[in-house]
């Protein structure tokens, strides 16, 4: 069953949790002073508009029209009742998926970058920089430069570069230019090789060269793809739908939220307009935020300061996180290889509201199959590790809960990952 409708329009704001926690956030810091961070450090790297978004302090902010124009193309995105879920689990749970796996590029990511996008082209800015884990990232911000005008040049990391080309070949396609890091093109890059020649790369080396190229190049910015404020508050729109389309369905509220976590955007998009719920008092929502065990920065990780990068370019971050030198092993869900969790929902698991859970691979695995076995849609790796976290709850479950699964996106372009785990050669190391 379907819940999307023309009734069910596309938000025309972003929801900022920030304005309703009873208590704010650690700020950033700066990485040479270790003071709070002003807007005037992060002109080299974001257009103004972002640098207020970080530091918001009201509900809502305005989604400009350009954007909402855009997002119409596949906004709302589906949400649906997982009946043959229910049935193979024998649940007397009502499980409802919000799907963003119907975009142009096949996830969630491309809500943010149509805006960074957007902002950056408003600032005047011609070339942006960023880096991708398993693509999704980099093949929605070139989707979205390519709508704006804007060069853009992408550090994927080595080891996605590597298993992944369809995403590198998608991000070529929309015009964006894609290396494999580490690199050589940057010291940060060169670094990392000197000390190891056949390192896999990570998130945080593939962030330190793609700040570097845009720190040393008046023209560019540069454009993260999860973990900062901005980035959270973008991906708000698909909370905002689901509750919406579930009062739509008859659903006036919900008991858990499941959704994967890397570095914490897609899962904080879907859950933080219901949590608006829990801290007004008005309802009791359940959040679980599944990592993958072979990097489990909620669960394992320590609660501090850290640079959300590896040669520590990064302003210092108050998150959840591994260490900034933390290299995860090649797992096949490349988008959630990061060794920190978003400052803002890492506050959230401090406060109460979100709970951590560590998935392996092979649980994660097993449930895309059985997923894709019984609603026909093949999950990205990164979102069958919420949908792990839900079968493990679920199965056999008696309680007639409404539960909301957040699936990220598709696994279209990670069927060898898929191939991998029918042929037994998973592993978390």
């Amino acid at each position: 069953m379907s819940t999307s409708s023309p009734a069910v329009a596309v938000p025309t704001h972003w929801y900022n949790i920030t304005a309703d926690l009873p208590k704010p956030p650690p700020p950033p810091l700066h990485p040479g002073t270790g003071e709070p961070i002003q807007p005037a450090d992060l002109a080299a790297l974001f257009p103004k508009a972002l640098i207020a978004q970080e530091a918001a302090s009201e509900s809502y902010i305005e989604i400009p029209e350009p954007i909402r124009d855009i997002y119409a193309t596949w906004r709302p995105s589906p949400l649906f009742r997982a009946t043959r879920l229910e049935q193979e689990l024998g649940t007397a749970a009502r499980i409802y998926v919000k799907y963003e796996g119907a975009s142009p590029v096949g996830s969630h990511k491309v809500n943010s970058a149509v805006a960074q996008a957007y902002f950056n082209a408003d600032d005047g800015v011609t070339t942006l920089t960023t880096e991708t884990g398993a693509g999704q990232w980099g093949s929605a911000l070139a989707f979205a430069c390519a709508m704006f005008g804007i060069d853009l040049e992408v550090w994927q990391v080595k080891a996605s570069y590597a298993t992944k080309p369809y995403r590198r070949h998608l991000i070529e396609t929309y015009g964006g230019t894609v290396h494999p890091s580490p690199s050589e093109l940057t010291e940060s890059g060169r670094a990392v090789l000197a000390d190891d020649p056949d390192s896999p790369g990570s998130l945080g080396v593939a962030v330190s060269e793609a700040v570097e190229v845009a720190a040393s190049n008046p023209a560019a910015r540069y454009a993260l793809g999860s973990v900062l404020n901005h980035v959270l508050l973008h991906q708000t729109v698909i909370g905002q739908e689901t509750i919406a389309q579930l009062r739509a369905a008859g659903e006036d509220s919900v008991d858990v939220i499941y959704g994967c976590a890397g570095g914490g955007s897609n899962l904080a998009g879907l859950a933080f307009p219901f949590l608006r719920e829990v801290l007004h008092e008005r309802a009791a929502t359940r959040v679980v935020a599944a990592e993958p065990s072979a990097c489990p920065s909620l669960t394992a990780g320590e609660y501090r300061y850290d640079h959300g990068d590896l040669a520590g370019l990064t302003p210092l971050l108050k998150m959840h996180t591994l260490g900034q030198d933390f290299v995860p092993s090649p797992i096949h869900a490349g988008g959630l290889r990061y060794h920190g969790m978003a400052p803002l929902l890492s506050h959230a698991v401090e406060l109460g509201y979100v709970e951590g859970q560590a998935i392996s691979q092979q649980d994660a695995f097993a449930a895309g199959i059985l997923f894709s076995r019984t609603q026909g849609i093949v999950p990205a790796p990164e979102a069958c590790h919420g949908l792990a976290a839900a079968v493990a709850d679920l199965r056999g479950s008696s309680t007639p809960t409404a539960v909301v699964l957040g699936l990220s996106g598709h696994g279209q372009l990670d069927l060898p990952a898929y191939a991998a785990y029918l042929a037994g050669e998973l592993t978390d190391t």
